[in-house]
């Protein structure tokens, strides 16, 4: 029998504070302070640890094109030895998101994955807007979908 497909990263109680007083790298432990005030600011919710590594704010449950459903974060981020992941969860499908990738600075982006190596070399309103038209997408799109523990 095929094992039943799992995401490994799952919420946890694990402490947030405790994780981020643990990175050693001072900038790394700057920006998540930073970006973890930011999204408390936006979502209203309570931080909660993803994982050994990310932070989440809110969830979901989605439904993949080969029918397995998962449970998602609606946004969080993770202070990576590179870079601070800010995960943008329905993407950059929005047209203003292109100008705010503009205006935002220095930063990479995934599929629905935002790379910001230092928040120094960004715009931080336009960090915030961007997390905040996200979040509000998501909780639209999932608001009438509540998950099942």
């Amino acid at each position: 029998m095929a094992k039943k497909a799992e995401l490994k990263t799952k919420k946890n109680g694990a402490s947030v504070s405790g994780f981020i007083n643990s990175i050693k790298d001072p900038v790394r432990k700057r920006d998540a302070k930073t970006v973890l005030k930011i999204m408390e600011d936006v979502t209203k919710e309570k931080p909660v640890m993803w994982g050994f590594s990310i932070i989440g704010f809110g969830d979901y449950e989605y439904t993949r094109s080969d029918k397995k459903t998962f449970k998602w974060m609606m946004t969080g981020f993770s202070p990576r030895a590179q870079n601070t992941t800010i995960y943008i969860m329905p993407g950059y499908k929005f047209p203003e998101f292109d100008s705010l990738l503009k205006k935002l600075g220095s930063h990479k982006t995934g599929k629905s994955c935002l790379y910001i190596k230092n928040l120094d070399d960004v715009h931080l309103p336009t960090l915030k807007k961007i997390i905040k038209t996200a979040y509000a997408d998501m909780k639209k799109r999932y608001k009438n979908k509540p998950l099942k523990y």
